[in-house]
């Protein structure tokens, strides 16, 4: 199984920040794009201020939003401004085969968009969304624009040992919410083989349990090879014993699994969020606790 991996961004590149989902506070767009903008020419339509009730507008606006940024040859990555919910209502409005190949950057909701570029055979970049990336530290804001810009960069990750052993495969996934609504439908990605990322925010432990038992009903963990667990930020019930922490609950899970596991990796909602190429050869190493690229997210330009 391989994945097309788009051309690498040079600074100054021209960059499109796009609103599929959820809509969004003035100040955080502000501070992230001017972190964007010190890097590339970043332009964006004025309908990304847009509100409907939980969403950035209509569906029609949001998708034709998309759909005209990953398709213009003068656009070379496309940040999304933020999660929230709403990128799975316009997967049956997106002609993806009209797309270019060029890097789709972002993470939560936008896991189901990633997850249908992955079912057509193409990477995404799971890293922080624009309202996000003004209050990171400067290393995970670099390690994002080497992520796209360097066709030699193979990221290597620290978190914790939670299943010995060690697995090599395509990282696949995302938000853990979003990723088991697409089951049964067009836009799961094939898991064979795969190394699964996985994270989420404000899910209490046993809705964990829920949608990770679904995984398991579907097949998921007799599918991949190995786990990689990024933060699962506010997941806790202050009433919970410590034996049903979100923390107790997610290794018990990960432990009936048997796979090679590294948890607590710097990716998600949490104060850190690393980004990471899906569809790229990953290697983990649960005794060490360790996340590796194996490959870069980007071709080298021509």
């Amino acid at each position: 199984m391989s994945f097309e991996k788009p051309k690498a961004l040079s600074e100054g590149d021209r960059v499109a920040v796009i609103a599929p989902a959820g809509p969004f506070d003035r100040a955080p767009f502000e501070a992230g794009l001017a972190r964007l903008s010190e890097r590339y020419q970043a332009v964006w339509d004025p309908g990304v201020f847009s509100r409907s009730g939980y969403l950035a507008g209509s569906d029609p606006r949001r998708a034709e939003e998309l759909s005209a940024a990953m398709r213009s040859p003068q656009i070379k990555a496309v940040f999304c401004a933020r999660g929230g919910y709403g990128t799975m209502r316009l997967l049956k409005k997106l002609d993806f085969s009209s797309w270019q190949l060029k890097p789709l950057v972002g993470f939560s909701d936008i896991t189901a968009l990633h997850c249908a570029l992955l079912s057509a055979r193409r990477t995404a970049i799971h890293g922080p969304v624009l309202t996000q990336l003004g209050k990171l530290s400067l290393s995970d804001a670099s390690a994002l624009f080497r992520t796209l810009e360097d066709p030699g960069f193979h990221p290597e990750l620290e978190g914790e040992s939670w299943g010995p052993g060690i697995a090599e495969g395509h990282l696949i996934g995302g938000n853990l919410a979003v990723l088991s609504r697409l089951i049964g439908t067009p836009f799961m990605p094939v898991l064979d083989g795969a190394v699964l990322l996985l994270e989420d925010v404000g899910e209490l432990p046993y809705r964990l349990d829920r949608m990770w038992t679904h995984l398991n009903l579907a097949g998921f963990f007799q599918k991949i090879k190995g786990l990689a667990l990024g933060s699962f930020t506010a997941c806790d019930d202050k009433n919970d014993s410590p034996s049903a922490s979100s923390q107790a609950v997610l290794r018990k899970l990960v432990a009936e699994t048997g796979l090679p596991c590294v948890a607590n990796l710097p990716i998600g909602h949490g104060q850190f969020n690393h980004a990471v190429s899906l569809g790229t050869r990953f290697r983990i190493d649960g005794g060490t606790g360790r996340l590796q690229a194996l490959e870069s997210a980007v071709e080298a330009a021509t």
